[in-house]
């Protein structure tokens, strides 16, 4: 089946393909970032070429369209690209049908929050400088507390004080805490609120009603109920949040 638009977003731990069908119905398809530039790409005079046969997408016609994160600079060759923000919002805005709205996207390495109005951003925020709110970060404390990425979004009952505001003596800090005699639950719960006290500022600086949690870290449930608590708000997760700045890709696409 050929479709007509298809969406990559260059993130740091997987990379995330949508490719649009028809209306709101997608493909989507995500890859190791590391395996996808070792097997599926290569670079040539500056540019990103994308063996689009051996991932199983030769037969796709159409735009194809990129984004990536932080500072990454992307050039796809044959791709148009957009800035990741615009990206993010457009896929959150058109997978949840809502047009004002404050976006909060914590993906891998970076983290960024954006006020959208009548589906255009007004103003964003973005953190691409520390790993301390985002999902490497929730990672290595979950390896720190030898525990699954599931286990940890789990709690959010009686956090254990985290006051350290680095990822690396963040770690330090939660090994301490484990000396202490804190059980896993709590401290758990500390990691998650951890995160929040990170992203506060920015969504305090551009708040909303309604938040709409995108990236991989919106799986993290600990999180999402720690921030309606926290903020009064309501929190919406779409379906498979990573995808959202695929799919955005596409929908800018389809716009244009």
């Amino acid at each position: 089946m050929k479709s007509l638009y298809m969406g990559l977003d260059l993130g740091s731990r997987d990379v995330k393909v949508a490719i649009m069908k028809s209306g709101r119905s997608f493909e989507l398809q995500k890859l190791n970032t590391i395996q996808f530039y070792r097997e599926h790409s290569k670079k040539e005079a500056g540019q990103l070429v994308i063996d689009f046969e051996s991932l199983g997408l030769s037969a796709v016609c159409g735009v194809v369209t990129a984004t990536g994160y932080g500072r990454q600079t992307v050039n796809v060759k044959g791709a148009r690209t957009i800035p990741e923000v615009m990206a993010h919002v457009l896929g959150a805005a058109h997978l949840t049908g809502l047009k004002d709205f404050t976006l909060l996207d914590l993906g891998g390495q970076d983290s960024k929050v954006a006020l959208v109005r009548g589906g255009r951003v007004v103003d964003f925020l973005t953190n691409d400088k520390c790993a301390a709110s985002t999902g490497r970060y929730l990672e290595n404390m979950a390896a720190v507390l030898n525990i699954s990425l599931e286990e940890l979004s789990l709690n959010h009952l009686s956090p254990v004080e985290l006051t350290s505001t680095c990822a690396i003596f963040g770690e330090s800090e939660l090994i301490g805490k484990i000396v202490e005699g804190h059980s896993i639950a709590s401290l758990a719960a500390g990691v998650n609120h951890s995160i929040f006290k990170r992203i506060h500022p920015m969504l305090a600086k551009l708040t909303s009603e309604t938040i709409v949690f995108t990236g991989g870290v919106a799986n993290n449930g600990a999180l999402r109920e720690i921030i309606r608590e926290e903020l009064g708000v309501k929190v919406i997760v779409p379906d498979k949040p990573e995808y959202a700045g695929a799919v955005g890709c596409c929908v800018d696409a389809a716009k244009k």
